[in-house]
């Protein structure tokens, strides 16, 4: 009897069980319709996966390169939920948003999640490593960026520009002036009374930082310093000079414009 060839023939063989088409061989399962005959194909759980080839398994014996896109992400999920296995969540996720679901574009976990069919969290675990991933690739080579001029704050601090709250943060620079650290110290309406020079100088000392530069928005759209804006200035300078750490310059951002609040820093 002469073998069939069904590469070449291009020919279907169906069964309840399994299904040969262009020489590949799947497994199926049918869904419990009266209506119409609908098929899936059947994903594999990872209990049901050899032990050396679960995503974690492999990524610790072979490293993260050897792992597809399904794969890195099942790593991210870590488990799946009470109706679907963590490489069904995975191999969907992939195949309706491709590469772009960890790119950083998406930032609605509520959003993603309605999207997707997934739990909230898992969509924050997502939008996170995306996050992460974004952040990193918008760094130089070393990833850590430089500033030397207002100029360089402005633009270091873009995703300020348009808040619609008062945010200070505080820029922690090494001895070639690269940030070494970044944190927000306050949100809401700034004054001398709120800001105390131990919040500003704790992730100094923490991270050691040779010198800071502060940084806040104004709503407002208005650049120029305010009065309460030099008081805090002065008072950081006076703390940083006890503590042998400088602060460099304090910037105020708008959507359009950025100054830096006029005192004597040396």
């Amino acid at each position: 009897m002469k073998a069939l060839n069904t590469r070449q023939k291009n020919i279907r063989i169906k069964s309840p069980y399994v299904q040969i088409g262009q020489g590949d061989l799947l497994f199926m399962e049918k869904s419990p319709s009266y209506n119409q005959a609908l098929q899936k194909q059947y994903i594999l759980k990872v209990q049901d996966m050899p032990e050396d080839e679960k995503p974690r398994e492999k990524m610790l014996l072979s490293g993260p390169a050897s792992l597809s896109l399904v794969e890195l992400l099942a790593v991210i999920l870590m488990s799946g939920t009470k109706k679907e296995d963590v490489m069904s969540i995975a191999h969907r996720i992939v195949k309706e948003y491709g590469q772009s679901v960890l790119s950083g574009s998406e930032r609605d976990a509520v959003l993603l999640a309605k999207e997707l069919s997934i739990p909230a969290v898992k969509a924050c675990q997502i939008i996170a490593v995306g996050e992460i991933g974004r952040r990193l690739f918008s760094k130089n080579l070393s990833g850590l960026a430089t500033i030397r001029t207002p100029e360089d704050v402005y633009a270091y601090v873009k995703d300020m520009h348009n808040l619609p709250k008062e945010q200070l943060r505080g820029l922690y620079l090494d001895t070639h002036h690269k940030v070494i650290h970044d944190e927000i110290l306050s949100i809401g309406t700034i004054n001398a009374s709120m800001i105390h020079p131990r919040e500003v100088f704790k992730p100094a000392i923490e991270y050691g930082a040779a010198a800071i530069i502060l940084v806040h928005n104004h709503p407002s759209g208005v650049s120029t310093p305010s009065a309460s804006d030099k008081a805090i200035t002065e008072q950081i300078i006076m703390a940083g000079k006890v503590l042998g750490i400088s602060l460099l310059d304090h910037v105020v951002v708008t959507r359009d414009s950025f100054n830096s609040v006029p005192v004597q820093y040396e």
